[in-house]
C-alpha cells in the first residue's frame, strides 16, 4: 500500500473569528504541500481541528482540499466522529468527493471496548469503501490500541494501515517487527510524534504523519528522505535545527504552536477554536526563534 507511506502533511483548518473556513487560506497552505512533493496529504486530522468542527464545515474543508488538489497529491480525510452513523456519512461524503483514503480514530465521550471499536471500524470501512488507515492516538481518545486489535482490525476489507503514535520505550523497531508478524503483508505502519518521526523512520516506520509539514513541508520532506534513505547522519542533522520546534510541541501542544507559525509565516487573521487560546507572546517570540533555525 503506497499511499499511507513516506511524508503525509498535516495542515491547519483556517478560520475566521466567526469560526468560518477561509478556502483560499487553505488552498494556498495545500499548494505549498504540493509545490514541496510531500506524499500526501492529512486533511481534517487532529492538526485539522476535525473535532471542533460541524459536518457542514468538514464538508465544506474536504470541496475546498479537493478543488485545489485535484489529484496531483492524494488526499487522506480524517472521518472520526462520536457516533458510527456519522462517521460513515463523513467516509461516504470523503469518497464521493475524491478522497483517496480515509483516517479513523475512534472518538468517544464513553470509554470504548475492544469490541466496540472493532463494529465501528468494520462499519466505517465498509461505508466508505476506501483504503483506511486506522488512526491510534490515545493522547486525543484515550483509547489504545493494542497490538491484537490492530491485527484483526487488519484483516477488514479496506483497513489497510495504522497511525501509531512513537514506541513508549523508543524501540519503533521492535513494535514494528511484532505488528508485521500479525498483520497481512504490506499493512503499512506508520508514526506520529513530530520529536521522534527520525527515530520512528531509521527504524523502518512506513510513514511520518506530519503536523509540521503541513506548514513546514520542505524541511519535513527533506528530514523524511534523509530518513527513509538511511541517511542517519542526514537526518540528525535536520532533526536537530527542529529541535526547539519539537520542544514547544511537547511542552504546550502542536495544535496551539502551528496557529503561531502560521502567525510567523505571515497568514496572520486565523486563531484556535475557543476554548483553546492563542499562545503568550514569550512563547509566540520562542516559536519565531525556532523557526529561524530551519533550514
Amino acid at each position: 500500500m503506497t499511499l499511507f507511506t513516506g511524508l503525509s502533511a498535516f495542515p491547519l483548518t483556517p478560520a475566521d473569528d466567526e469560526g468560518q473556513l477561509k478556502p483560499e487560506l487553505l488552498q494556498h497552505f495545500l499548494e505549498r504541500i504540493v509545490a514541496a512533493g510531500a506524499d500526501s496529504i492529512g486533511l481534517l486530522g487532529s492538526t485539522g481541528g476535525y473535532a471542533y468542527l460541524t459536518p457542514e464545515a468538514r464538508k465544506r474543508t474536504l470541496q475546498a482540499a479537493v478543488e485545489s488538489v485535484a489529484r496531483r497529491t492524494p488526499l487522506i480525510v480524517g472521518v472520526g466522529a462520536l457516533t458510527t452513523e456519522a462517521a460513515e456519512d463523513l467516509a461516504r461524503d470523503a469518497g464521493k468527493a475524491g478522497a483517496d483514503g480515509l483516517l479513523l480514530a475512534p472518538m468517544s465521550y464513553q470509554p470504548l471496548t475492544d469490541e466496540e471499536v472493532f463494529r465501528h471500524f468494520e462499519a466505517v470501512a465498509a461505508a466508505g469503501g476506501l483504503p483506511l488507515c486506522i488512526y491510534n492516538n490515545p493522547g486525543t481518545t484515550r483509547f489504545t490500541f493494542s497490538p491484537e486489535l490492530i491485527a484483526r482490525l487488519a484483516g477488514l476489507p479496506n483497513v489497510v494501515a495504522v497511525k501509531m503514535p512513537l514506541a513508549a520505550d523508543g524501540d519503533h523497531a521492535g513494535e514494528m517487527q511484532r505488528l508485521r508478524a500479525m498483520t497481512p503483508e504490506g499493512f503499512a505502519i506508520g508514526y506520529s510524534g513530530d520529536w521522534g518521526a527520525k527515530d520512528a523512520l531509521l527504524a523502518g516506520g512506513a510513514c511520518w504523519y506530519s503536523v509540521a509539514a503541513g506548514l513546514l513541508p520542505d524541511p519535513a520532506l527533506a528530514l523524511t528522505r534523509a530518513a527513509r534513505n538511511g541517511d542517519a547522519a542526514e537526518a540528525a542533522r535536520i532533526d536537530a535545527a527542529f529541535a526547539p520546534l519539537w520542544a514547544l510541541f511537547r511542552e504546550v501542544g502542536s495544535f496551539r504552536v502551528m496557529f503561531a507559525i502560521a502567525e510567523s509565516l505571515g497568514f496572520g487573521g486565523i486563531t484556535p477554536p475557543r476554548p483553546i487560546l492563542p499562545l503568550e507572546p514569550a512563547l509566540r517570540e520562542r516559536v519565531e526563534a525556532a523557526l529561524s533555525r530551519l533550514p
